[in-house]
């Protein structure tokens, strides 16, 4: 979109308070001495919603982009009926995002990770001569793929081999995304390490993960989505989470709804649940610890094989730092839940059955989550409830079609060294 004018805002170190502007690819505030969050301020403080036909951009108001690019998708939020009337619940809100076309849902990718995607490339300035590099358990690296595809955007992403079945296309990439990937018995942190390796490189730039400010103001539009259609801020919002960053970017957007000053004061209790046994968060969380409690790589690894949701697997999440997931969950009086494989087997089940749509393993958990808090009486039934869908439909969108699949350039082994990554990588581009 040629006339489109790049979103005005400042950045806000959540630590000190400091306003500051935005010099590029900013992540931290160099200023501050302890690890911290930026925010952004927009100088929109009521919040215009665009023409549906711009996709996620409709919210563009509260997105740090410099352009609008092209084959993006908004979440999609409705009134539940079937699974409302199972649970008994006056007033749950679904906000879907995958591939669902009966209530007008387009994700291709089937996962709210485009969300990210679309907000983060669009926030590289036009004219970029390093590679993007992104590390993912999956679904955020489908994603990618698919935004820098369309948009010829040059991408290094790095993601476990035991991952490789979610690198699925319905076409072939452009070149300009290159995949490399971790060995067999990996895990998501070990990706992570393997993007720190190549980004010795100066041909490379760190996506940033949740310290990039696009990434957690492209995920708030879920929260925008839920608000703008209930007509107020919900009072519970229902996620399953294995960084965090969307119920920290939930928590965020619920700020600048306050201040819009139309949808009401409250603050969204945040619930959140991780798959166990791989549960990080959740046993830092229960004994209120800020920190991270020990977690032997070994037993991490084992853990991360036996959930099904393997997109939950982070186990370096922001979650203790200024602004991360424990500042949210105090600050919202919320919970974090855990949930088993079998329970959120029963509930996908449930779900398709009762909504009309296949979802995603994570998403199984918040709905699991959600079951399980309303059957112990967390919450009340009459109350605004959102429940975030983070992915689904894939069953719905893959119907009929050939799936094409991203490969691997090159397999590292963990223990591969800087000199090793830099060589190899450098040669795919």
């Amino acid at each position: 979109m040629k006339d489109f004018k790049a979103t005005e805002y400042t950045l806000i170190c959540v630590a000190t308070g400091r306003e500051f502007e935005d010099s590029g690819w900013v992540l931290d505030d160099g200023n501050c001495s302890k690890p911290s969050l930026v925010r952004t301020k927009y100088a929109k403080r009521k919040l215009e919603l665009g023409d549906d036909s711009l996709g996620l951009y409709k919210f563009a108001d509260w997105m740090p982009v410099k352009r609008i690019l092209s084959g993006s998708s908004a979440p999609v939020t409705y009134k539940s009926k079937g699974l409302a009337d199972r649970l008994g619940l006056k007033n749950l809100y679904i906000t879907f995002n995958g591939y669902n076309p009966a209530i007008g849902a387009s994700m291709t990718t089937c996962s709210f990770k485009e969300t990210e995607a679309y907000s983060v490339c669009a926030r590289i300035p036009e004219g970029e001569s390093r590679v993007l590099v992104v590390a993912s358990a999956g679904n955020t690296g489908r994603a990618f793929a698919k935004v820098c595809s369309d948009n010829n955007i040059p991408l290094l992403l790095c993601i476990p081999f035991d991952n490789l079945s979610a690198m699925w296309f319905e076409k072939p990439l452009n070149d300009c995304v290159k995949l490399i990937a971790t060995e067999k018995g990996s895990d998501y942190y070990d990706a992570i390490h393997l993007s720190n390796l190549a980004l010795k490189s100066k041909r490379f730039f760190p996506e940033g993960g949740a310290k990039n400010i696009a990434r957690r103001d492209g995920m708030a539009t879920t929260m925008l989505s839920a608000t703008t259609t209930i007509g107020e801020i919900p009072d519970y919002y229902f996620q399953a989470v294995g960084s965090g960053t969307g119920a920290i970017a939930a928590w965020e957007a619920n700020m600048r709804l306050v201040e819009d000053g139309r949808y009401g004061t409250k603050k969204s209790r945040l619930m959140v649940s991780q798959n166990a046994p791989f549960v990080p968060m959740f046993d830092a969380w229960r004994v209120d610890s800020r920190q991270m409690l020990p977690y032997d790589d070994n037993r991490a690894r084992r853990d991360v094989e036996i959930i099904d949701a393997k997109v939950l697997s982070n186990r370096r999440p922001p979650y203790g730092l200024c602004g991360g997931l424990y500042d949210a969950l105090k600050d919202t009086e919320g919970e974090m839940l855990a949930v088993t494989n079998s329970a959120a087997r029963k509930a996908s089940e449930l779900f398709e059955a009762l909504e009309g749509v296949d979802i995603h393993p994570a998403a199984a958990v918040a709905v699991a989550s959600l079951i399980k808090a309303v059957e112990s009486g967390r919450v009340e039934r009459d109350k605004i409830i959102m429940l975030n869908i983070t992915g689904g439909g894939e069953k719905c969108y893959k119907a009929g079609k050939e799936m094409w699949h991203l490969k691997p350039s090159f397999v590292f082994p963990i223990q591969a060294t800087e000199e090793e990554v830099i060589e190899k990588v450098e040669s795919l581009f």
